[in-house]
């Protein structure tokens, strides 16, 4: 039964052209290789990969219905072609409005002391800084706000969609959908996302490790811009290591403004922008820069990059600049045949898999097809609930099947408002003291493993 429902769906999908998430042969996310050369990692202590969750996290990322018109998604604006960045300025929201910032490369976000996301570092987490933009009334407009939904309307729109229901039965033993579990979800997905197959990795491992020492597989000019990069300036370099830290190269979690303070529309000025993605894939494999780079997008080649930092802007106005680049930190006199060097050494920083591997692609391109899990086909025996009256301001009767049952009713976010347990046939649940909202009513059969959700509505 189960090959030829297997056989059956991947026919489907041949012919259709739809993308397949096979539930019993998840896509590596959690176990892959990561050099050793590798030290950090933002990860919470209490959490562990799992292929599971990240795969719920990649149907979330590039689902258009996390959008309150169903047109955008996060990877409308963090596409895999551009190493999850954009090559637009600012990209586009709902209605055609415009983001603020523009958007960051998602690239080993995971390896990197920074726990604080956004160029602002206003979100505390990248589990955090995963549903703002959600929340955010340009960008896909759950904000609850002038007329717009809220989330609790997002999270109804996803617990309606099979897809959902299945994917986070299978990810969490039930329906339940949380802003917490949505999270971990997409921040899982975005964890996973890295690229350590540069040419700057092949010459690392080369030199057993020794950064400091020529790569064989590097030209004169790359080492040159290599050595140019770790050197500090007061010995000649240009110090980029002393913020952007090898071999993760990502941002020293203490740096502050790094003198570019103009705002995305030029209307004024914005000093809070500390933060930075990695500089690993600025450019892709052909050299070709990922999207213009810094929060504005105002710089959009590796000349212009390596001009800003050659001489920061003495601006003061600006009183959030970084000491490093302040004075002569900021004022490096570089020639142009260094400024070369370096250019040509950020671009060996670029590997090749992350913009072609499947399990970071679009599942919806073509359509979406999910096998089913044996494993929790086989625990599939559903109760079918029908509570009644729902709406209701204070009673909802539901009659239950025969055995001792466990009745829990949650609210949006998934957690526990009431829970009991009966071997009656019926039961009566008193919401008088509940807020107006939509809540989820669970009934659970331990010793049959049936198990039953849906929905009730106080009013």
């Amino acid at each position: 039964m189960r090959l030829s429902f297997v056989f059956a769906a991947a026919l489907m999908a041949l012919v259709l052209g739809a993308s397949t998430i096979d539930l019993d042969q998840l896509d590596n996310y959690a176990n892959q290789t990561v050099p050793a050369y590798i030290q950090l990692d933002n990860l919470p202590t209490n959490q562990q990969m799992s292929d599971a969750v990240a795969t719920l996290g990649r149907v979330l990322f590039y689902d258009k219905e996390l959008s309150a018109n169903g047109t955008i998604s996060c990877a409308s604006c963090h596409k895999q072609a551009f190493a999850f960045s954009d090559t637009a300025k600012q990209s586009l929201g709902l209605d055609g409005g415009l983001t603020g910032r523009h958007s960051m490369r998602l690239i080993n976000a995971r390896f990197a002391t920074e726990v604080k996301f956004f160029w602002d570092e206003r979100a505390n987490s990248l589990a955090e800084q995963t549903t703002q933009p959600i929340q955010d009334h340009i960008e896909m407009g759950f904000s609850g706000t002038n007329g717009q939904p809220d989330l609790d309307s997002l999270i109804r729109r996803l617990s309606e969609l099979p897809r959902y229901q299945q994917l986070f039965t299978f990810v969490y033993g039930d329906t339940i959908i949380t802003e917490a579990r949505m999270q971990e979800a997409l921040s899982q997905f975005v964890r996973s996302i890295q690229s350590f197959d540069s040419r700057f990795d092949q010459g690392l491992a080369q030199a057993n490790g020794n950064i400091n020492q020529n790569f064989g597989n590097f030209t004169a000019q790359e080492n040159q811009g290599k050595q140019l990069f770790l050197t500090p300036p007061t010995v000649g370099g240009a110090g980029c290591q002393g913020c952007h830290l090898a071999s993760e190269f990502n941002i020293d979690s203490a740096s502050a403004n790094n003198g570019i303070i103009a705002t995305a529309d030029g209307t004024g000025i914005d000093l809070t922008n500390t933060r930075a993605p990695s500089l690993r894939d600025i450019v892709n494999p052909q050299g070709v820069l990922n999207g213009p780079l810094m929060h504005n997008g105002n710089i959009t080649n590796l000349q212009q990059l390596i001009n800003h930092y050659n001489a920061v802007p003495q601006n003061a106005n600006n009183t959030n600049l970084d000491a490093r680049l302040a004075g002569a930190g900021g004022q490096l006199n570089l020639t142009q045949a260094q400024k070369d060097a370096l250019a040509a050494f950020l671009a060996t920083l670029s590997g090749s898999n992350v913009y072609t591997d499947p399990k970071w692609s679009d599942p919806f391109d073509g359509g979406l097809s999910i096998i089913q899990s044996t494993a929790v086909a086989q625990l599939e025996n559903a109760l079918e609930l029908q509570p009644y009256p729902t709406p209701s301001r204070d009673l909802v009767q539901l009659d239950l099947p025969e055995g001792a049952c466990q009745v829990t009713i949650y609210n949006m976010a998934g957690q526990v408002i009431q829970r009991q347990e009966t071997e009656s046939a019926q039961i009566q649940l008193h919401i008088t003291d509940l807020p107006a909202g939509h809540y989820l009513l669970e009934v659970r059969q331990w010793l049959k493993a049936r198990r039953g959700l849906c929905r009730i509505q106080k009013i």
